[in-house]
């Protein structure tokens, strides 16, 4: 399940985000978003596979981003292109989509 995470994050195009729930849809149960949020915290290498543009079902980003805290979450994501206000991305904006890939 781990890789399957893992290769999911190297779909999304720059300037997008996806959400945790997203992930856990991916992997065929809505139910796995929590357990996805464990897998990403032990990301083994955050420049293959870009944990920081995920946020959660609101666009907020994460408390506990395991490379850096909150800062460097919203840091990496405006440096993608991505506009972050409050700790928050504007999904409507920014979300992933597969369809429209």
């Amino acid at each position: 399940m781990e890789q399957k995470v893992y290769e999911y994050l190297t779909k999304i195009p720059k300037g997008k985000v996806v959400t945790y729930k997203q992930i856990a849809e991916y992997l065929g149960n809505k139910n796995l978003a929590r357990v996805v949020g464990n897998i990403l915290h032990n990301n083994p290498n955050e420049n293959k596979y870009p944990c920081y543009k995920v946020v959660n079902s609101k666009g907020m980003l994460s408390k506990n981003f395991a490379f850096g805290g909150i800062d460097k979450q919203k840091q990496k994501l405006e440096e993608d292109g991505i506009e972050v206000n409050n700790y928050r991305v504007d999904l409507e904006k920014y979300k992933y989509s597969e369809k429209n890939s």
